[in-house]
């Protein structure tokens, strides 16, 4: 038997930590990491080595374990069977060898089961003397978490059957795309952000503590198995779930022979879109569970089922511009931004181009036509730019050094050997983290006391936080662990950082260090989309439509909002309870006048001034412009502003002029 090499061991080993790390973030956190696909992918390349090298196989490996973990919000429950996963194929071949593989285990040219793959959280529904007495998520397999309340919420879920016995249904719980779309415009409608997409709103709304959330959602229960009693065939569980009330998909056929089975999937796949709920593949089985319970499992995946994906749904479009992004790491990340195009029933309009390599493996310019897809029907990608309509004149190939630094002239970066990835240069994760956190906190941020330089190396140096979110975890056990913390002011800063969860949302835009966004420009971001979601999805063409915002101000905020590392950020934030309030002053006194202050003011400094002049729906600038209002003349006023405000024609008032004006006098 021939050994595996030491790169293998190594891929292997690298393979296992990445899977991992996106099963645990997608199936758990319920945010994705990298696409689907592209974990289908490296899942099935993991396998297919495993399946070449048997004793590289161990426990803890992704190919021998079920997505995700019960959340510590929910009671936890150990499934009395074991909800397993399937293992993917991705061709006709495939399904072929594994025809193969179990016709040598004594399943010779079995009865085949094919169904739809729904895309939605799995869920078994207990029943006892026909009453629903629990409904469990999948979790890890063994445990998942007790959704009951939530579950007893959805319409089609029988709260009784026609079923004394004990019985146990398994199956998918979906938001229709119907209903999803309904949903967005409803929320269009309101001004409010747009969902992602049905299959995280549908995990979503089960997750929630408040069954009042899961009975406003359209939820629906798609069973697809059950447990017990147990049946002859698995063409017989469903007809058994019709006749006890269990909406099924409507989707399955039995066949023998692989080329009859392959047809139907085929049709299923022409067909899929017109279906009312997200599907991203089939499944297909061995009909008589008998012989399906003979073959066992290899792992936690059956021997007698898999799922064939299908690919994901492409368009195409025009990239507009290459953008790079700073995140909070300090890495730089390019972003592809293009025209919207309607990809895997949502609109996208930017996609992470990763890094240099990746562009220079594409040959992507600004003026390409490119596909894009959604892998996993989430993240949006480039899969390979169409040459062949390149323009006759094409842009050059993208220089990503150059672009560094016409992006970023007052910044120095650097590609440590060995990554793919370009920093900044003489900048620590730490350094970058403290700074990050230092202007969250600060006056014109969140202004949180408490929270200035020293205390914030005190709380990273010791580990308390290892990311911007992470303030809002600590505790005053932790803080009265450390030398600057008595208990007092230990209760002083964990109150004053759980008092900025609901900020106000032009504070939270400034907060969160987008770049060329200060004060001022964040009020108008928060005065035009009122919700920081809206913001977070808007598009160019959006964002170019508020006066003082050029492109390069729009493609800063787009590239912010493109940033994996920001994206977690943001994410974790609002895991944390984070919350940020539309406050309008649209109707404060001072509501379309522009201010500037010179010199110094007698009875407050310039940063409280301009905050009450935004308070009161004024905007604060720091040089006269044409459309500057006033300028308010302290002590020790000098020249170029008074200069200035002659030439525009702006009034020049004093301070008590001001205090008057903001009814302070």
């Amino acid at each position: 038997m021939t050994q595996p090499t030491k790169d293998v061991v190594e891929r292997v080993a690298k393979l296992r930590d990445l899977i991992n790390d996106y099963r645990y973030h997608y199936h758990v956190l319920d945010e994705s990491i990298m696409s689907e696909a592209a974990a289908d992918s490296l899942k099935h390349e993991l396998a297919l080595i495993e399946e070449q090298y048997p004793e590289l196989v161990t426990p803890d490996s992704p190919t021998q374990r079920v997505a995700g973990r019960a959340l510590d919000k929910f009671k936890k429950i150990t499934h009395a069977e074991r909800m397993i996963s399937l293992a993917d194929v991705f061709s006709k071949e495939e399904v072929a060898e594994w025809l193969d593989r179990i016709a040598k285990l004594g399943a010779i040219d079995p009865e085949l089961f094919v169904d739809i793959k729904m895309d939605g959280l799995a869920c078994a529904l207990i029943y006892e003397d026909g009453l629903l007495v629990q409904a469990v998520t999948r979790g890890d397999g063994k445990v998942g978490e007790d959704v009951t309340m939530n579950v007893r919420t959805i319409e089609n879920v029988p709260l009784s059957i026609p079923q004394k016995e004990h019985t146990e249904v398994r199956g998918e719980i979906v938001i229709f795309k119907a209903d999803f779309e309904r949903m967005n415009a409803e929320q269009r409608a309101a001004g409010k952000p747009e969902f992602a997409n049905p299959r995280n709103l549908a995990a979503g709304s089960i997750r929630q503590l408040d069954p009042k959330i899961a009975a406003s959602r359209p939820l629906k229960f798609m069973g697809y198995d059950m447990v017990s009693p147990n049946l002859t065939k698995n063409s017989e569980v469903y007809e058994t779930l019709d006749k006890l009330g269990f909406r099924t998909s409507h989707q399955q056929k039995v066949f023998r022979g692989l080329d009859a089975a392959m047809d139907f999937i085929n049709h299923l796949n022409e067909v899929r879109g017109n279906l009312p709920f997200g599907t991203d593949g089939a499944v297909i089985k061995v009909n008589d569970r008998k012989v399906y319970q003979s073959l066992g499992i290899v792992g936690k995946t059956p021997r007698a089922a898999i799922a064939f994906k299908y690919p994901a749904e492409e368009a195409t479009t025009v990239v507009k511009d290459i953008v790079i992004s700073i995140g909070r790491t300090g890495a730089a990340t390019p972003v592809a931004v293009f025209d919207p195009v309607h990809v895997a029933g949502t609109t996208v309009h930017h996609a992470s181009l990763h890094n240099a390599d990746e562009i220079a493996r594409l040959d992507v310019r600004i003026g390409d036509t490119v596909v894009i897809y959604k892998a996993g029907d989430i993240i949006p990608q480039i899969s390979r730019v169409l040459k062949e309509l390149r323009p006759d004149h094409p842009a050059p190939a993208f220089d990503y050094e150059q672009a560094l630094a016409e992006q970023y002239p007052e910044l120095e970066f650097e590609r440590p050997v060995g990554e793919v990835v370009y920093r900044v240069k003489n900048a620590s994760a730490d350094q970058i983290l403290k700074r990050s956190i230092e202007y969250y906190a600060s006056k014109p941020a969140l202004n949180i006391e408490g929270l200035g330089e020293k205390n914030v190396e005190t709380l990273v140096d010791n580990g308390l936080i290892s990311s911007l979110p992470d303030i809002y975890t600590i505790t005053t056990e932790q803080l009265s662990q450390l030398d600057r913390f008595a208990e007092i002011s230990a209760n002083k800063l964990v109150d004053n950082i759980q008092a900025s969860k609901n900020p106000p949302l032009a504070k939270f835009i400034t907060a969160i260090g987008i770049r060329h966004i200060g004060a001022q420009t964040a009020i108008d971001l928060a005065s035009h989309f009122k919700d920081f979601d809206a913001l977070r999805n808007a598009t160019e063409a959006e964002l170019l439509e508020l006066p003082g915002i050029g492109k390069i101000v729009a493609e800063s905020i787009l590239a912010f909002f493109s940033d994996e590392d920001n994206l977690a950020m943001l994410d974790a934030l609002e895991k944390n309870g984070v919350k940020p309030q539309f406050i309008d002053t649209s109707n404060g006194k001072l509501h379309g006048l522009s201010f500037v202050v010179t010199g110094t003011l007698d009875s407050m400094g310039r940063d409280i001034a301009a905050e009450k002049i935004r308070a009161e729906g004024g905007e604060f600038h720091s040089s006269v412009v044409k459309t500057t209002t006033y300028l308010v003349a302290g002590r020790n006023t000098g020249k170029s502003k008074l200069e200035k405000a002659a030439k525009y024609g702006t009034k020049v008032i004093d301070e008590a002029e001001l205090l008057n004006l903001l009814g302070e006098s």
